[in-house]
């Protein structure tokens, strides 16, 4: 019986309709920006397996920090205790976030990530014995899975058998060329007519959306509003975070800061599961009081574990090397080539690039929906060329690992084009 077969009789997939999908591949290996499956075919992962690989598969500068910390400490409960990789983790984030995030809160992943930062928007103003309850979010944002975090997304499939369990979200239209007016008149108008505790968002760059991207000047003046009526401003960079957007936060790029981020995907390299959202001195104080209610009641059984803070300190190591970041820059600027290439194209409507983060629309005779026709034939393209891409309906984008070489990149480029010709 071969993989596929074994996955099939006791796996249950994400994202996935086991009556109608295909079988998923058998991965083997994974080395650079490379994979093999089963039977010994090669593969191109052009999206860095979902975002969280910018150093390439089996990365080895941070599989020995792993091993040296697996043979020192592997795990420690952190209620009551703390560690050195925790601490070493806090003072590496806090040289490189904004000026004003001090506190570092872990959890598990993007979602965990999200949800503490809504709890404790939330309970900051509920400790100040203010009721708060409304959530501010983009139109088709994705924030993750979990309840609150999914009830922050707007993308209607992932969340409709659970509408009426949510907490209070009321969304904005993004601030797209053109169109930033709507969105600062829409949030000004949603905090005037809600009790509204925080404005959750993907900065500059929307992924699961189909890689939306909105100017570092529109999100500025947003932050500016929220912070006028004291409304707390979450920072989603579980997907742009670490250097996908061509800085090490899309905040980075963004005048204003904001109350919290979230952190996760690229944090280890892609290793170990492990998130952080990071606060203001300000929204700490909230909490910190005589009264143990007025605590945040939060946690993971594998909060702060040593051996993924042994990977993200190696991980952040490595993405602030002077190759990683020429790597990045060369990414960035193949896009752009690349980029003005296919946006002439007579079946292209637009192409976009940020970072190492490119995206492409292709015409479609019909509306195409996430998973519809077009995309489920354009992925089936790739995957048949050996290239891993997952396309958003009518929307192909790329996010590859940093390490990717030049004539992988073109490869990435040439099966695009002529997936385009083929559709």
């Amino acid at each position: 019986m071969t993989l596929t077969e074994k996955d099939s009789q006791y796996l249950w997939h994400p994202y996935t309709q086991h009556k109608t999908a295909q079988a998923p591949i058998a991965i083997s290996k994974g080395e650079g920006a490379l994979l093999w499956d089963e039977n010994g075919k090669e593969y191109i992962d052009a999206i860095a397996s979902w975002w969280v690989n910018p150093f390439g598969h089996s990365n080895r500068f941070i599989a020995d920090a792993i091993y040296k910390q697996l043979t020192t400490l592997e795990h420690v409960l952190f209620g009551g205790f703390t560690h050195e990789p925790a601490v070493k983790v806090a003072e590496k984030l806090i040289e490189i976030l904004p000026k004003n995030q001090q506190k570092i809160f872990f959890s598990d992943n993007g979602s965990t990530a999200v949800e503490v930062a809504i709890k404790v928007a939330l309970q900051f103003f509920f400790n100040k014995n203010e009721k708060r309850t409304t959530i501010i979010a983009f139109e088709n944002a994705f924030h993750g899975d979990t309840f609150a975090a999914m009830a922050a997304s707007g993308i209607s499939f992932y969340t409709q058998a659970f509408q009426g369990m949510f907490i209070d979200v009321v969304r904005i239209p993004v601030p797209v060329k053109g169109q930033e007016q709507e969105s600062f008149d829409a949030l000004r108008n949603v905090i005037q007519n809600h009790s509204c505790a925080g404005f959750i968002f993907e900065p500059l760059v929307q992924g699961a959306a189909g890689m939306v991207m909105y100017e570092p000047e529109a999100l500025a003046k947003l932050i500016q509003i929220c912070n006028e009526n004291n409304v707390l401003t979450i920072a989603d960079e579980v997907m742009t975070g670490f250097g996908k957007t061509g800085k090490t936060f899309a905040m980075d790029y963004v005048t204003e800061v904001p109350d919290m981020m979230c952190l996760s995907k690229a944090l280890t390299g892609g290793t170990i599961p492990m998130a952080i959202t990071t606060f203001t001195q300000k929204v700490f104080d909230a909490f910190y009081d005589d009264d143990i209610n007025k605590a945040l009641f939060h946690g993971h059984t594998f909060t702060a574990n040593p051996t993924g803070c042994a990977a993200a300190l190696a991980s952040i190591d490595l993405l602030h090397t002077d190759e990683m970041q020429a790597n990045i820059e060369r990414i960035h600027k193949s896009h752009l080539d690349f980029q003005k290439k296919i946006e002439k194209h007579s079946k292209v409507i637009t192409a976009r690039t940020l970072g190492v983060i490119f995206a492409v629309e292709i015409k479609s005779d019909s509306e195409e929906s996430y998973y519809g026709s077009m995309r489920t034939k354009l992925y089936n393209f790739f995957i048949d060329k050996g290239v891993v891409l997952r396309p958003v309906g009518n929307i192909v984008y790329i996010l590859p690992p940093y390490i990717m070489s030049d004539e992988q990149l073109q490869k990435v480029y040439k099966t695009i084009e002529e997936a385009i010709e083929m559709v």
